[in-house]
């Protein structure tokens, strides 16, 4: 079973801030990174016959020319067999970049998954490919 715990980066409360204007979302190519601490021991990845245990993964969502969100990649901090840490992405598009990437394992998916719930708060809906 994956579990994972979601990383929040929060603001001190001691920063001042002022703004001027109103944000305006473009919407040509517009990127969200979720990162997620993933529970140390539950998620190893395999790389050329040597195994990653990972700990941290960083989902990249995207809504290219005002389209639906979709996750593009994942970035894991992982370490290796000699205990240095590396980092290891796994793109999630196919060549043409219009559908889902095939032979990604059902255990990214699911990393996918929990960092779009996470991403919720932003306006990200998102669900998995039908071939997971």
């Amino acid at each position: 079973m994956l579990q994972l715990n979601t990383h929040l980066t929060h603001l001190e409360s001691s920063v001042e801030l002022s703004a001027t204007g109103e944000a305006d979302i473009v919407q040509e190519d517009t990127q969200v990174h979720v990162g997620l601490d993933l529970r140390p021991g539950t998620l190893t990845l395999t790389h050329s016959g040597k195994d990653f245990a990972a700990y941290h993964a960083l989902v990249e969502f995207a809504a290219v020319h005002a389209k639906p969100w979709t996750a593009q990649k994942v970035k894991f901090s992982a370490k290796g067999p000699d205990d240095k840490s590396v980092t290891l992405t796994v793109d999630l598009l196919n060549d043409a970049a219009d559908g889902p990437k095939a032979g990604v394992s059902a255990a990214i998916w699911k990393v996918v998954a929990l960092a779009a719930t996470s991403a919720g708060d932003v306006g990200i809906t998102y669900s998995p490919p039908d071939s997971v």
